[in-house]
Formats: structure tokens, sequence, C-alpha cells
């Protein structure tokens, strides 16, 4: 089990590593999958919908411009601010607030869509995230994620990462455990009706090594990693391997760079 500390400092270095780079410009690349699962999950006009771990507001916003009641929560003040503003920007009124989707704050059955888009797979604790976004759903609505898939270019990426970094603490499960469906089945109340699907986000560049220039500026935790192998003298084993990396899932026959970022869609039925 892990220990409480252990949680707390991982998620205060979560707000740190997400404030980091330029989320929103990498956020921008992903919307089209928000606008999927909105289509999956029946986000529609007058419904209620919670957004966890809302980010830059890539579902917040979409969905509120259907029409949809939109409440966004994410543990990262920086990015909060940035949803604020560009719901702002687009006259809509989004309740975004900084939280926790390990301890949503909100009563039960609030909401009839509970939504969270490449987020809360970064909880640590996945059980907890999962029971949270249950609790707060209606009965006989709505539950759905995207989750990077484990063999996937996205999720293997992280594994390249944590190759050159210090390990998690012991215990710590990690978010691309979330890229099967084994895994949300047994995460998530057995009295769910799940509805599954791979999708694909692509992602595109000169070349590989372009995409991973634009990758080392924007993402994260890849500055962090940057920060902290680069006065070692040992980043370069790492962007070696990254554009390798990204090198075996280039698509692309031109010479340019198509990443095809496969996640899995996940739609889960409450019981009413």
């Amino acid at each position: 089990m892990l220990r409480r500390m252990d949680v707390a400092a991982f998620k205060e270095g979560q707000k740190t590593v997400w404030s980091l780079g330029e989320f929103a410009d990498i956020a921008a690349m992903i919307r089209p999958a928000s606008e999927i699962i909105m289509d999956k999950a029946g986000v529609r006009s007058g419904g209620t919908l919670l957004d966890v771990a809302c980010g830059t507001g890539n579902l917040a916003i979409p969905a509120a411009e259907r029409g949809a009641i939109v409440t966004g929560i994410d543990i990262t003040p920086k990015l909060v601010e940035i949803c604020r503003a560009e719901a702002a920007a687009a006259g809509l009124s989004i309740d975004i607030r900084e939280g926790d989707a390990e301890a949503l704050d909100f009563p039960d059955d609030s909401f009839e869509k509970v939504i969270s888009v490449f987020g809360m797979m970064f909880a640590p604790q996945h059980e907890l995230a999962a029971s949270e976004m249950v609790r707060v759903c209606e009965p006989g609505g709505t539950v759905a994620i995207t989750t990077w898939t484990t063999e996937g270019m996205n999720g293997q990426l992280f594994g390249v990462i944590g190759k050159h970094m210090p390990p998690p603490p012991e215990g710590m499960q990690t978010p691309f455990q979330w890229g099967t469906e084994e895994h949300v089945r047994e995460m998530f109340d057995d009295s769910i009706d799940w509805s599954f699907s791979r999708e694909v986000v692509n992602f595109h560049a000169d070349d590989a090594e372009k995409w991973f220039e634009f990758m080392e500026e924007k993402l994260g935790p890849l500055v962090l990693a940057r920060a902290a192998l680069e006065p070692q003298g040992k980043y370069e084993d790492l962007r070696a391997d990254l554009i390798e990396h990204y090198g075996r899932f280039n698509t692309a026959t031109d010479g340019s760079f198509n990443g095809e970022g496969e996640y899995l869609l996940a739609v889960g039925k409450l019981p009413a």
C-alpha cells in the first residue's frame, strides 16, 4: 500500500510537471479525441457533465459549446487558469476548479456524464480515482475515459523516459496500466456495462527528430527529464532513445513524421 506521504508528494510533483513546457500546444493536437468521446458518450445540450482532470479544456470547452452544463477540475493551477481563459475567450460559462481526481468535491449522483480525456489516468491510486468517478455519476449515467494504450506510441514513450529517470515510489501504479480493457474493468465496479474501441490521434512533423524537438520544449515530463539529466551529461542518451522510439512508430513514407497515437476509449453505462 502506498504511504500518504508518497501520494501527497507525487501529487505535488504532478502539479510541477504539468506546469512545465506548454501543454496547451500538445492539447490542441489531441482535441479530436474529445469530439469522439462526446459522440460515443452521448453528450447532449442541457445535460450535466464533469470533466475530470480537464487540463486546458479539450473536453470542457467543446462540451459547453454543445450546450452541456459543464464543470471541470484539474490538480494543476496553471492548466486551470488556461482553461478558464479559453472558456472566457469563447464566451462560455464553465465552472473550472482546482481539484483532485481521487477526492472529487461533489455530492453523490451529481452529474449525468463523468468523463476524462487523457487525464484521470495520471492519478496514482487507480481504484480510488475510478470509484470517485462512479460516486459522483447519477444512476443510469455514463462514465467514460480515454487512455493511451500500453503498446502504443505514447504509452511506450513514458516507458522510454522512465528508463533514464529515478523510479516512482514502490507500489505506485503507472498511468499506462489504464491502456487495457482488463485494467479498466478491474478498477471500476462490476455492475458497469462497458463498450470499448481503439482510436488513433495522428501527430505530424517534418521528421522524427523535429517531432522530438517539439516535444522536448512542450511536454512537461520531458522538460523535467532534460533538466535532471542534462547537468549529468546523460540527456543525449535519452534524446537518442526517443528519436529512435519515434522513428519506430513513424508511418510516413515520404521522409516526414506521422506518429499514430493509439488510445483506448472506454464508455461505461451505470445501472439505473
